[in-house]
């Protein structure tokens, strides 16, 4: 966050991590409470397959998919409820930080971002929450598909097919763990960049978790301004995105204020 000029540098790097490991403490709360909800339905889909997968039987793809997708469509409203609470969470930790901003930079900060639009960042995060939950049934009825396939086209025993169908569960698990890492940093980022936007602000300073497990491109990003116009590379393969918006990226945003607003 942007302090108070007149503490000393001293002071400010101390203030400025404080604040970062509280920060993430809350957004870990978050997450955890996120890869509970999400480890239960990877759970439920792992079950689903099991009890219809048969050993030495050809497996009943068409079945398995069918329950799948409407396991996937009854997830729905639980899914909703979820994304809620996830955005709600999320929600708070942003409005306290963009508090404490506004009592250290002034009262013309203060009273924009009580008026920031945060309503339709929200909204669109929550759809996206809803829809990546319900993908986890449908992703894992398109992998039970692809191993059957595979495993007719190969030639391989029913036997081979049925326990590699089983491992689905366990591919579903993997994928609700890192869509709770990534999406619950990106949903903190996305309010961020909303407020910040709205109070004029262009750009931020890039900030790590500041540990061993920070990434080098990460690292390279460490202190820097990055307007938010202008995403940088910041993933293998040429990746663009801002802080806490990528795979696993846990950095953060740390907004530049407007002079005007000083």
């Amino acid at each position: 966050m942007i302090l108070d000029a007149k503490l000393s540098p001293r002071q400010l790097a101390r203030r400025r991590r404080l604040l970062a490991r509280e920060r993430f403490k809350r957004a870990r709360l978050a997450e955890r409470a996120y890869a509970r909800r999400l480890s239960a339905v990877a759970k439920e889909v792992g079950e689903l397959i099991k009890g219809m997968t048969p050993k030495n039987a050809p497996v009943p793809v068409t079945q398995i998919k069918m329950a799948l997708s409407r396991y996937a469509d009854m997830l729905r409203p639980w899914a909703e409820s979820v994304a809620r609470s996830l955005i709600s969470e999320v929600g708070q930790r942003d409005e306290r930080a963009w508090a404490e901003l506004g009592r250290e930079v002034g009262r013309s900060l203060r009273s924009e971002i009580r008026n920031a639009p945060t309503g339709q960042a929200m909204q669109k995060i929550m759809n996206e929450q809803v829809d990546l939950i319900q993908s986890l049934p449908r992703k894992a009825a398109e992998r039970v598909h692809y191993v059957v396939i595979k495993g007719i086209s190969e030639g391989q025993r029913a036997d081979v097919v049925a326990e590699e169908v089983l491992k689905t569960g366990k591919v579903t698990k993997s994928r609700a763990m890192l869509i709770a890492r990534t999406e619950t940093t990106r949903a903190a980022s996305a309010l961020v960049e909303a407020r910040a936007r709205f109070i004029g602000s262009e750009g931020y300073i890039w900030r790590t978790a500041g540990d061993a497990d920070v990434r080098d491109e990460h690292k390279k990003l460490e202190g820097k301004y990055i307007p938010y116009d202008r995403p940088p590379v910041a993933g293998t393969n040429g990746m663009r995105y801002h802080a806490g918006a990528g795979p696993n990226c846990r950095c953060w945003q740390e907004p530049v204020v407007p002079d005007r607003l000083h």
